[in-house]
């Protein structure tokens, strides 16, 4: 046992699916989307220097950078989201997401969970959400985050750590990446790995010569599930970005922006149910010509490339892609050239997975101050994602202590983004 534990097996706790499996067994579920891509931009994202631009405000509104026009007639952007522009007639944006939290913790907690945080409770993200209801296919994670668990309120909340994400552990733009526990440590052959194996079982009987218990058949379970994915070919070939042509890297860009959505498409091609990514940081208090200047490019290039790579493999029909943040910007441009926190109103984006394409939903006032009209709340946002996927938002789980929680409380389908 010690000897497979040198083995470094430190394998996230989704492998405890399996080992839990004998006491549950998934309902078989059919969503439009079948598998979600969550890209995240923490910090806040300003509505105003990305897709809801102010080019009639005045200049301490507007603020300092353009817009352009939209493949949607009538809809502009900021002029630095110019391939994105090209392909607006793919994707709905939302323009009037509203809630209430400005500090960066409470609003990444809505945008993760579909709840306003609670000093009673740790609600899960919507990937361990998709992890335990819909769980394994293809032997690979239900849930990925690229290249870690960006933050404390991605991960399972009440529900078991077997739900919460499988972290790459390293970024795939990275010229030495590799995909933490996928490979054996170094001076451990294949044939060493399977004598250690066999030593395992070895103990293992002897064990259950002598008892008889949950936790002896759960450990042999996640064992079980730790050596699968380690050997694995399926697993390995859907991490390896580096079979990608280098023709295809290259569209997506040879960046943190490009190289992660292109491992999402990959993941989501081979089988994995939800994967989120995190880039930059858009906290952008001074400066924010400079810095919108400075982040968006390659954002702009790698999402308006992952819609199209999509679309021509004919997955974008079943792959949600949601690119979302954690609250807006302030209307007026501050004292050092920026915006500061605003959650009143916010834009988001989304495409494929059953949602309308070349829509714009809802509207903020003329100063992008608040919802001028179809005000969307985070529980409807979180309520329309859950039913894209086939997931019940009302259903009740159970939180320690036997107390039922509904998976989003309150929260409506928006039937106007629905395709």
């Amino acid at each position: 046992m010690g000897l497979v534990g040198g083995l470094g097996l430190t394998l996230p706790e989704f492998l405890k699916l399996e080992a839990q499996g004998a006491q549950k067994s998934y309902e078989s579920k059919e969503g439009v989307a079948k598998a979600v891509i969550h890209i995240f931009l923490p910090g806040g994202m300003s509505a105003q220097e990305s897709f809801d631009p102010k080019p009639y405000a005045p200049i301490e509104y507007r603020g300092p950078l353009g817009s352009i026009g939209t493949a949607i007639e009538g809809i502009r952007f900021s002029e630095k989201f110019a391939e994105t522009a090209k392909i607006a007639d793919r994707i709905a944006v939302i323009r009037s997401l509203s809630h209430g939290e400005a500090a960066h913790e409470r609003g990444v907690h809505n945008m993760f969970t579909g709840y306003r945080p609670s000093p009673a409770v740790s609600y899960p993200s919507f990937g361990s959400i998709v992890s335990h209801e819909l769980g394994v296919r293809k032997s690979l994670p239900p849930y990925v985050c690229i290249p870690g668990q960006p933050n404390a309120f991605a991960g399972s909340g009440y529900l078991s750590s077997a739900y919460g994400p499988f972290s790459l552990g390293s970024d795939p733009a990275a010229g030495d990446f590799s995909v933490r526990d996928l490979s054996l440590p170094e001076g451990v052959t294949p044939e060493r790995f399977d004598r250690r194996k066999k030593m395992l079982n070895v103990v293992d009987d002897h064990f259950r010569t002598l008892e008889s218990a949950d936790s002896l058949d759960a450990m042999d379970s996640f064992y079980q599930r730790a050596y699968s994915l380690i050997s694995s070919e399926e697993a390995r070939v859907a991490f390896d970005i580096g079979a990608e042509p280098n023709e295809m890297r290259d569209a997506y860009g040879r960046n943190e922006a490009g190289q992660r959505m292109l491992m999402a498409r990959r993941l989501v091609e081979s089988g994995v149910r939800f994967v989120s990514l995190s880039y930059g940081g858009w906290d952008h208090h001074g400066d924010i010509r400079g810095a919108i200047s400075g982040a968006v490019p390659n954002l702009d290039k790698a999402y308006a490339q992952l819609i199209i790579d999509l679309e021509q493999r004919g997955m974008l029909a079943s792959t949600l892609v949601m690119l979302t943040t954690e609250f807006g910007r302030t209307p007026k441009i501050n004292k050092d050239g920026g915006r500061d926190h605003w959650p009143r109103v916010f834009s988001v984006v989304l495409a494929g997975g059953g949602i309308r394409s070349g829509i714009v939903h809802g509207a903020s006032d003329s100063t992008g101050s608040g919802p001028d009209r179809d005000a969307v709340s985070v529980e409807d946002f979180a309520t329309t994602i859950y039913d894209r996927i086939g997931i019940v938002a009302d259903k009740e789980l159970m939180a320690p202590g036997d107390r039922p929680i509904e998976i989003v409380k309150g929260g409506q389908v928006i039937n106007e983004l629905l395709a």
